[in-house]
């Protein structure tokens, strides 16, 4: 028996999605527009001291002060450290869970004093938990729970990417393929509500202009693919040192025997004389990716960039500062598509002016390979830039850097994050005597596809309530046969439910 699904809960969803959406874009904004402004006062400032010791010695008590700051918010909430994206994935998994107005303000307050002196953190990762934040929030206010709430913190951190980076697209499909880790229409049309309502604050508040306005962009000709192969294994190489070199550095700082809410002083005090030799290159790294190509042929130049890039942003992520890695991620894969440019075009293999070209490309396979999200790398990129032409060689060289870090057994970055998260372990005791929604989706190839629901050992503590396929609602029986592209919903006991998804996924992917 079919019924066609109600469109209710959808509608209501979507409308709520818009409003967390519309709220986290303010917030977001704010947060966006004082890191930027605070760090074109830090640049002055730091090129003013090189001739003024008592303005050093200022700079320096203001920065271990803001350290001090940051270290007692982290002492009394630990969770707003980093990025912020492995606790919401946590959160969503059923894992652990947060205290969202702590999280909003100490987030919001944490992350701007430790992003806006210049250090090398993104704002990207704390704007996405500062709208999870949001969205749990607006579901206590509701009164929303279960799936309807889980829905809610995943449409608010949609709506966080799109306000930090002006990519609704984007932001909808990081939460899909990175962080929700399900495809369903319910989450995909209530987060793609709240990014396209939280980008148009954002669009109201920082204008039309893409985030990434590269100039010199030009179609890449097929004869010259053959860069975009080589090109993906030098960022996948480098895609899995970065990886091994950022999960290695809480264990490198541990050495320093410094409590790990005051690391953060370490990059704080070294952020000031690197602001007073490389004013123009601190910070997040916009400005840097945006002005790549108009650097020439300085290879020893853009080597230093690298070496500086990629050894400060390690020290100041692995510090656990509130700050995130997104869009340091996206520098470096800019500056490494510039090395490459200017050696190829040394050797006489690249001709000049597809420099802009490789810029953009490898930023999108440096997050690819790294996060493990080709679909949200391309389209991100895509959307910071606003070109639309360069799909192809974006799928071309993500596809590449994906499969070489694949092949050195790399995992998702944030998903390595979030399995060295301290998880509340009373959190799970404390919801267990509710019921809690489990939605799992069937794919192609999966050995369940083609089976009658009574010939399957599912787990016997779950109750079947229903099959989705397409826009239709079957009333799931013993002899109901799954198909691929069905989404079987269960409920389940609240405090298993990570344990039975996880038996389900195996169930699903290989049965024994």
């Amino acid at each position: 028996m079919k019924v066609v699904v109600a469109d209710n809960d959808r509608l209501k969803l979507t409308l709520e999605g818009i409003v967390v959406g519309i709220l986290t874009g303010v917030v977001v904004s704010s947060f966006r527009w004082t890191i930027g402004q605070l760090l074109t006062i830090f640049q002055g400032v730091y090129v003013a001291a090189r001739s003024n010791v008592f303005l050093i010695l200022g700079l320096l008590v203001m920065l271990i002060v803001a350290g001090l700051l940051v270290a007692n918010f982290l002492k009394k909430d630990p969770n707003i450290s980093g990025s912020g994206i492995p606790q919401v994935e946590a959160q969503l998994a059923g894992e652990m869970e947060m205290n969202w107005w702590s999280i909003l303000w100490r987030k919001f307050v944490g992350g701007i004093v430790s992003i806006g002196p210049g250090l090398f953190l993104g704002r990207e990762g704390p704007s996405i938990q500062l709208g999870s934040a949001i969205g749990q929030g607006f579901s206590e206010v509701t009164k929303e729970t279960g799936v309807f709430r889980r829905v809610l913190i995943a449409s608010g951190a949609a709506g966080g990417l799109a306000a930090a980076f002006n990519a609704p697209i984007a932001g909808a499909m990081f939460v899909l393929e990175e962080i929700y880790h399900n495809f369903s229409p319910l989450v995909w049309v209530t987060a793609l509500a709240s990014a396209v309502s939280s980008n148009l604050i954002a669009l109201y508040v920082f204008g039309l202009t893409p985030v990434l306005n590269i100039t010199g962009k030009q179609s890449l000709p097929i004869k010259l693919y053959w860069h975009l192969i080589l090109l993906g294994i030098v960022l996948g190489l480098m895609g899995r040192l970065y990886q091994k070199v950022l999960l290695a550095m809480p264990a490198w700082y541990a050495k320093t025997r410094i409590p790990r809410y005051l690391q953060g002083l370490v990059p704080m005090i070294l952020i000031l004389p690197i602001g007073m030799m490389f004013p123009k290159y601190i910070g997040g790294g916009n400005s840097i990716i945006t002005s790549l190509n108009g650097w020439g042929d300085g290879m020893w130049f853009l080597l230093g960039l690298l070496a500086l890039r990629f050894i400060y942003s390690m020290i100041s992520y692995g510090s656990g500062l509130p700050g995130g890695i997104f869009l340091p991620i996206l520098n470096l894969g800019a500056i490494i598509g510039a090395i490459y440019a200017v050696a190829m075009h040394s050797m006489g293999l690249l001709p000049s002016g597809f420099e802009s070209d490789l810029i953009i490309f490898s930023m999108a396979g440096y997050f690819a390979c790294i996060g493990k999200a080709p679909f949200t790398a391309i389209i991100l990129v895509t959307e910071m830039v606003g070109s639309l032409s360069h799909l192809m060689p974006l799928a071309v060289l993500s596809l590449v850097a994906y499969i070489v870090v694949d092949i050195l057994n790399g995992a998702p970055i944030y998903e390595s994050l979030k399995e060295r998260l301290n998880v509340d372990s009373d959190y799970l005791n404390r919801v267990s005597k509710f019921n809690d929604r489990l939605e799992m989706p069937i794919f192609e190839g999966s050995t369940i596809d083609g089976k009658y629901i009574r010939d399957i050992p599912f787990p016997k503590d779950i109750l079947i309530i229903a099959i989705y396929r397409g826009e239709s609602q079957i009333i799931p029986k013993g002899d109901t046969v799954i198909k691929a592209g069905d989404r079987i919903v269960m409920m389940v006991n609240a405090a298993k439910r990570v344990e039975i998804r996880n038996r389900i996924n195996h169930l699903i992917n290989g049965m024994d």
